[in-house]
């Protein structure tokens, strides 16, 4: 069970990451969409697991090659280290420790999807 406070910090860094996603990481992953589906804290506020849910769009901007969702996740995970280091700009007043982040590929829509294509047939 999570606390208040893992719940708390979770919202804060789901919030804070969707814009910097949106508003900063444009020069890293291109026109793709990454919605911050859930984000899960340790109990010790050390690690974040981060679940996004990404729609490709366009071609990476710095091997321009087509951009896929394994691409995207990539790119991410390459910029881990830099999404961190915004995040702690933003957050610095807030939290004395930026969680570490892990990022994690949110199959929930892929899952739904293919639920429903099986029900149809």
């Amino acid at each position: 069970m999570d606390s208040t406070r893992q719940n708390k910090i979770s919202r804060l860094i789901q919030q804070d990451l969707g814009d910097i996603f949106l508003k900063e990481m444009k020069s890293k992953i291109g026109n793709s969409l990454i919605t911050i589906t859930r984000v899960r804290v340790t109990s010790d506020l050390s690690i974040a697991r981060v679940y996004a849910s990404i729609y490709p769009l366009g071609t990476m901007p710095e091997s321009g090659e087509p951009a896929t969702k394994q691409t995207v996740i990539d790119a991410i995970l390459t910029n881990a280290a830099d999404i961190r280091r915004r995040l702690g700009i933003r957050e610095g007043k807030q939290l004395r420790i930026i969680p570490e982040l892990q990022f994690y590929l949110d199959d929930t829509l892929d899952y739904i999807e293919n639920i429903e294509n099986l029900l149809k047939n």
